[in-house]
């Protein structure tokens, strides 16, 4: 940040970002500059003061933090370090902030390029849901180094109730890569219990209702459960069965690197991967429930 008033960027405006971004803005005051492939949201972002950038490049040139959230780690190296990326104008003393879900390893390599060039960069994923986005209560995990996470947090506090600093860059990656990775194997067990059960003759928003108020109960169970499983609600767009697959697939390189044989997560990556095939790729993940349940 350079002066009393600096201008914010952000890049990346889907289905978190939007949402995330307008809290930021509004919450904060500052210039904020924007951009997405899709200039709707853009526009819609205009009500809250939020100025459409015609590119990437003027991002780069005006923004002195700039804000990242993107679908995955192919998206954010493409947009940090490829032709004609943020890295390609960087101005020394500028801040990089990923919001995205990236794979550990490139986190700390694209770290490593801006600090050549005097940029600072934080992983700062985040997890709960698109409402939470909305209310500005998302959780968002931070790696950097402590002096670079205390400039950082009052910003993202205005999208988050909790921020935590889980370690220098990357760890913000690792704790996020296995929330959801545990997210998933939860709610794979959900769509068994569901099934099960159904099948001996439970209701199942009795079995749901009533396992959320003994040892059975999480966060998965009182949202994914009963808010998309149960009715069957997988709406688009949401946190698709393509984006779960994905961070996966990071969550099986982590263990991969780490000399762990991950059979849970491998599992729910499997169930995944066929609820893609069927047709399933853009809708709500949980629609994994179809495939377990077989209808």
């Amino acid at each position: 940040m350079t002066s009393n008033a600096p201008t914010l960027g952000f890049i990346g405006l889907g289905v978190m970002g939007e949402p995330i971004c307008r809290n930021i803005a509004v919450k904060s005051g500052l210039r904020t500059l924007a951009y997405d492939l899709d200039a709707a949201p853009v526009r819609r972002l205009g009500d809250a003061g939020v100025v459409e950038a015609p590119d990437l490049s003027a991002v780069a040139a005006e923004a002195d933090t700039i804000f990242l959230s993107l679908p995955g780690g192919r998206e954010v190296e493409q947009v940090v370090a490829g032709s004609g990326g943020l890295l390609a104008q960087a101005r020394q003393g500028q801040t990089i902030v990923d919001l995205s879900t990236t794979p550990v390893a490139l986190t700390r390599r694209l770290a490593g390029l801006c600090e050549t060039l005097g940029v600072f960069y934080a992983d700062a994923p985040v997890a709960r849901t698109r409402a939470a986005a909305q209310a500005g209560t998302l959780s968002i995990m931070v790696g950097a180094p402590p002096e670079l996470f205390a400039r950082l947090q009052p910003l993202l506090a205005h999208a988050a109730s909790d921020v935590t600093h889980c370690g220098e860059v990357g760890c913000g990656q690792i704790v996020k890569i296995m929330n959801n990775m545990i997210l998933a194997e939860t709610v794979i067990a959900l769509c068994e219990a569901l099934a099960i059960g159904t099948a001996a003759g439970i209701d199942g928003r009795v079995l749901f209702e009533t396992l959320s108020k003994g040892s059975a109960d999480s966060f998965a169970l009182r949202n994914h459960g009963l808010k998309a499983i149960l009715p069957r609600e997988f709406p688009k767009p949401a946190f698709s069965t393509a984006y779960m697959m994905k961070d996966l697939d990071y969550a099986l390189e982590l263990a991969g690197q780490g000399g762990i044989t991950a059979q849970g997560a491998a599992l729910a990556r499997d169930l995944l991967a066929r609820a893609h095939e069927a047709g399933h790729r853009d809708e709500y993940w949980p629609v994994v429930s179809t495939v377990i349940s077989g209808h």
